[in-house]
């Protein structure tokens, strides 16, 4: 607020006014999370569940604006509690990047997909794994468009998400390619393969990240008296809203 009075715009000084900024751990964000920090923002926590998945429980932290949401959330929690709990499995775990690069040729651009699916993709991974203790890279998929190479990588990261851990990773890998191809242009470290952020088939088939598959089954009084609802009528409700009416919003 001070810097903004003194640099001639005192209008936008006093939309800081109620930002707080003392009594903080800043020590966790400077050089790592955040830039040119003013303060932060704080949100409110509720508690929903807890819901039991695999026999445990698991309290549910929410920080949210959004009237109703905790609420919500905590009766379907309680839903599937009264069903029994939800069984899991993990059927896949890999964290991507998909960086393109580009080659003077179409051969060319096939002798880097040969190099990174096959031919040397144990010196792509020990490349990628220089990088991190804890990263492991599982498969690069390849695919060339005209002189274009764009190549999906997936890894396991541990516990963490793993995003930063994959792009130094994929990074490094580059580097290699650089020296082994000086030919080659890096057209950019993420060029939407991997594919971050957005509705993707590819991810919907292949997965991003962990693959769950959960199931429970709702006893009909519990969809009755805790839902307020019942089956039919759910169900006919997931045809009509996310199937036609997603369709007529093209999403």
């Amino acid at each position: 607020c001070n810097y903004m009075a003194q640099h001639g715009e005192p209008s936008k000084a006093g939309h800081f006014e109620n930002l707080p900024y003392q009594d903080y751990d800043w020590s966790n964000v400077f050089g790592a999370n955040c830039e040119n920090v003013v303060g932060y923002m704080p949100v409110p926590v509720g508690l929903a569940g807890p819901i039991v998945m695999d026999g445990k429980e698991y309290p549910i932290p929410m920080a949210t604006t959004e009237g109703a949401l905790v609420a919500s959330t905590h009766r379907g929690a309680r839903s599937l509690n009264e069903a029994g709990g939800v069984n899991t499995i993990v059927t896949d775990d890999g964290m991507t990047r998909g960086p393109f690069v580009v080659m003077p040729s179409l051969q060319e651009a096939n002798a880097i997909r040969r190099f990174v699916e096959t031919t040397n993709f144990d010196e792509v991974c020990e490349a990628f794994e220089s990088t991190t203790r804890y990263g492991k890279l599982k498969s690069v998929r390849v695919a060339v468009v005209g002189c274009k190479v764009y190549m999906r990588f997936k890894c396991t990261t541990g516990d963490a998400m793993g995003m930063n851990m994959a792009t130094k990773g994929v990074n490094k890998v580059l580097d290699v390619l650089s020296e082994r191809f000086p030919q080659m242009r890096i057209g950019s470290l993420s060029a939407n393969f991997c594919i971050d952020k957005k509705p993707s088939a590819m991810n919907w088939l292949e997965g991003r990240g962990k693959s769950v598959v959960a199931d429970a089954l709702v006893p009909r009084d519990v969809v009755r008296e805790v839902l307020k609802s019942d089956a039919a009528t759910m169900a006919q409700l997931n045809v009509d809203k996310n199937l036609i009416g997603s369709s007529l919003a093209g999403s």
